[in-house]
């Protein structure tokens, strides 16, 4: 695997790396709280998205 692909995600690598399900990964997304590329057909999530994702939530959180 190259360092490129390395760093995207498919929407189930994401769904297991956050213990969420498909539809709230896919909401995510929708809102924009999640970002995420389009490549074809294929929708890939930057490894650092997910990241930000956590970050920001931990900072909401506290």
């Amino acid at each position: 695997m190259t360092t490129a692909t390395a760093e995207l995600l498919t929407v189930p690598e994401v769904m297991a790396r956050l213990k969420l399900g498909r539809s709230t990964v896919y909401d995510l997304i929708r809102s924009r709280r999640l970002t995420s590329i389009t490549i074809g057909r294929a929708r890939r999530i930057p490894v650092d998205a997910v990241r930000d994702f956590i970050h920001n939530e931990i900072e909401e959180a506290a």
